[in-house]
């Protein structure tokens, strides 16, 4: 059972590797495909997994992860429960900047079976982002896709002058506000 380091390999030039990490694969499938049409000046490889830690065998082949974003589905416990179990397979220097937490689900009240407030301490918890959104419709998935894309760019070095981790401050900033 390998941790996942966020600095164990060097970068690959004008690219970026994105790992979505969640119970719900449809999902992922779908996000990882807007990303995937969205206009970019840079390579990106998207990467699907239910959980970690991530099969050890690959080591070898697994390239440099730039961003790791936890799908947590608001109508499933076992999702929550899930991530929960991943973030131990996670180095504490990918909390610097390199993990969000993205809640899907979140246009269906009624069907919630997670309270918001456990996925907002989970966030303060870990220090890392907490998105909220929901991936069936399109115009948010798209959203949600830019999104996502421009925290890659900027996780990846590919913006002059901003670091993963003062981004992530300026999003707890204006979270707080």
């Amino acid at each position: 059972m390998a941790v996942l380091r966020p600095l164990d390999k060097l970068p690959t030039l004008n690219s970026g590797v994105l790992l979505l990490v969640g119970s719900d694969e449809a999902l992922q499938q779908k996000l990882a495909e807007a990303i995937l049409q969205e206009k970019k000046d840079f390579n990106i490889s998207i990467h699907l997994a239910a959980s970690l830690p991530l099969p050890s065998e690959r080591d070898h082949l697994r390239p440099r992860i730039d961003l790791v974003v936890f799908m947590i589905d608001i109508k499933s416990k076992y999702s929550l429960k899930n991530v929960e179990a991943s973030l131990a397979h996670v180095d504490a220097n990918f909390f610097l900047g390199k993990v969000c937490f993205l809640v899907t689900g979140v246009g269906r009240v009624n069907a919630c079976s997670i309270e918001t407030n456990a996925i907002c301490q989970l966030g303060k918890a870990y220090c890392s982002p907490v998105l909220f959104c929901e991936l069936e419709l399109e115009g948010i998935r798209v959203a949600t896709a830019q999104r996502l894309l421009r925290m890659l760019q900027i996780c990846a070095g590919h913006i002059p002058g901003v670091s993963a981790l003062s981004f992530v401050s300026l999003m707890r900033n204006s979270d707080d506000d």
